[in-house]
């Protein structure tokens, strides 16, 4: 490869990675950050877990993801517009954000909490936009993988370094506000480097060029979310007692605990809201012409395997969101491991080992290929699931540990000497590598399904579909482990990864060819 293509392919590398830091950098700001800012605010436990909704931005993002899609803003060119006009305004919420005191204007603070989750959500669209136009597609795993170390990067700053810099004994002693309004600064540089070293994207191919009518699009946009909302009150009122009804007489026989046929039914009506809900808005965006969300859709429908993929994405991480969705419990309680042990080698280790096996994963791809990659980081994954089988079968002591001496590195010290159990640290090791593997692949296997025209749309939806398993599990798998204990909890999370790897292998010719660049596709220089 020439040296001029070598250096534009490390500039687009280190593009994504810091594209992937300001993706991650808002995202504690409304979350964990938030209420520990709370907390010392003295706000009750009610008030905390009521401002936790202002994450929801993050769920419904594909709403108004065709949005980006269908509008350029001038100047900057594609993508890159929408970008900094989002981290501009993103730093303006989060310095607002930051001179107002919660416990004074706790409905004002509330709604910029809101404003800054909406923000950060459409960065992330606008991210994952870019990202995949202009990777090639023999780059996308790579990409992917510095993309996923830039967003865990940022959140160890957001999310861990602010604790200790507000800790009067071991930080800096600096307060809330300080910490929001450097982080404004931080996303203020993030949009001058967005607008100067940011590769441009080349233009759409002709037959690509976005629909004529602007007017469509804002009335169906509008007219969907209408829709959206109607749907959410109909199942709210209908839903629980018409899957309580047909759930019922099932559940009534069964040897199921009442707390688990509880958590049955809740899941029914939920499937049932999503199946109202869902019709009933593509039904009034067709009426109301919403033709960049329509156009997305049936461009992704019209590859080959569309349905397929969509079932593999919600499948694909399932069994490992499973058995993720307790852990820290599962090693606290019932390992009785310390909370010192717990946080130093699953936060810490764990988390720098995410890290790397998402590089490693993304270099691997790079001789593997798209499917190679999935099936082989999904095997590891799912292997990963009897490692937590075996610690809670053999319990602790069983391998030879260690004893970690104390430390300082800046974000988090270790005051005394903490010892490891060595089964602890192998199965988290194991665990964190292969996690941040398959992330790598599975990131790059969704940018392979969008095109260019409707890369915010698509990857919006696909990216909703891919949450599924993190977001509704949790509240079956809680039930489910204290009814069956650990062991079988275990089990049934490594069987769950099945389905995706079976459905992988008969997906194979279709995975395989989304590594090959369409005709006329513009050269990865």
């Amino acid at each position: 490869m020439p040296l001029t293509r070598r250096l534009a392919a490390l500039h687009r590398f280190a593009v994504v990675a810091l594209l992937g830091f300001a993706s991650g950098l808002p995202l504690a700001l409304t979350g964990q950050a938030m209420q520990a800012w709370l907390t010392v605010e003295g706000l009750s436990l009610a008030a905390i877990g009521f401002l936790s909704l202002v994450g929801l931005p993050y769920t419904f993002k594909f709403l108004w993801a065709p949005l980006m899609d269908r509008f350029e803003l001038p100047w900057l060119g594609r993508r890159r517009g929408w970008l900094v006009l989002t981290q501009l305004a993103l730093a303006a919420a989060l310095w607002v954000l930051a001179s107002t005191a919660p416990r004074d204007a706790i409905r004002a603070f509330a709604l910029l909490a809101l404003a800054v989750a909406f923000l950060s959500a459409s960065q992330d669209v606008v991210i994952d936009a870019y990202r995949t136009d202009l990777l090639a597609p023999p780059e996308r795993g790579l990409g992917a993988s510095l993309g996923v170390m830039g967003y865990r990067l940022a959140m160890i700053l957001s999310g861990g370094i602010a604790l200790i810099w507000t800790d009067p004994n071991q930080g800096g002693g600096w307060t809330w506000p300080e910490v929001y309004r450097f982080m404004a600064v931080l996303m203020a540089g993030a949009a001058v480097l967005s607008a100067f070293i940011l590769p441009p994207l080349p233009p759409l191919p002709p037959e690509r060029v976005r629909p004529p009518s602007a007017a469509h699009d804002l009335r169906g946009f509008a007219a969907m979310l209408v829709a959206v909302a109607a749907g959410v009150w109909a199942s709210e009122r209908w839903a629980p007692g018409i899957a309580s009804a047909l759930l019922g007489p099932l559940l009534a026989g069964s040897s199921l605990p009442a707390p688990l046929q509880q958590r049955w039914v809740d899941l029914a009506a939920l499937l049932l809201g999503i199946g109202f809900t869902l019709p009933l808005a593509a039904w009034v965006a067709r009426r109301a012409r919403f033709e960049t969300l329509l156009g997305g859709v049936r461009g992704y429908f019209s590859q080959r395997g569309a349905a397929a993929f969509l079932l593999f994405i919600v499948l694909y991480k399932l069994g490992d969101a499973f058995a993720g969705s307790l852990m820290t419990p599962f090693l606290l309680k019932s390992m009785a491991y310390t909370s010192a042990e717990v946080g130093v080698v699953n936060k810490v280790i764990g988390l720098w080992l995410t890290i790397g096996g998402a590089l490693l994963g993304g270099t691997l791809m790079l001789k593997l290929g798209l499917w190679r990659s999935l099936m082989l980081f999904g095997v590891l994954q799912m292997l990963s699931n009897l490692g937590f089988w075996w610690l809670a079968v053999s319990g602790k002591g069983v391998l030879p540990g260690a004893t970690l001496p104390p430390f300082d590195w800046g974000f988090v010290k270790l005051a005394a000497p903490t010892p490891v159990d060595g089964g602890l640290l192998m199965v988290v090791a194991f665990e964190n590598i292969t996690g941040g593997m398959g992330t790598a692949a599975f990131v790059a296997f969704m940018m392979s399904l969008c095109n260019q025209r409707f890369t915010a749309t698509q990857y919006a939806l696909l990216s909703a579909f891919a949450s599924v398993g993190r977001v509704w599990v949790g509240p079956l798998a809680g039930v489910l482990a204290e009814s069956i204990g650990w062991p079988p909890f275990f089990l049934i999370s490594t069987v769950l990864a099945l389905p995706a790897l079976l459905l992988l292998w008969r997906l194979r010719a279709s995975v395989q060819a989304l590594d090959t660049p369409p005709p006329g596709a513009p050269p990865d220089d």
